[in-house]
């Protein structure tokens, strides 16, 4: 799937994640997408309830190997 912006949180501990990918989805416009790619095990729960509470669509949450990948589109 094509992204529009790319979050490297690979190393970062929670909520640093989170954090990242709020600036990042802040300065994006509505329907954009971003992909984030994280390695903190808390990361997919972490992701699912961050859109869940902002209204942003997780489109995909995926594992490979040890790192977390995340499509998020903006509201």
């Amino acid at each position: 799937m094509e992204f529009d912006i790319e979050l490297d949180a690979r190393k970062l501990s929670c909520p640093l994640p989170i954090l990242r990918a709020k600036k990042s989805l802040s300065q994006m416009v509505s329907g954009q997408i971003l992909r984030v790619v994280a390695t903190d095990h808390g990361a997919p729960n972490d992701f699912a309830e961050f859109c869940r509470q902002t209204g942003n669509e997780l489109l995909s949450s995926v594992v490979r190997d040890d790192e977390f990948v995340f499509l998020i589109r903006r509201r």
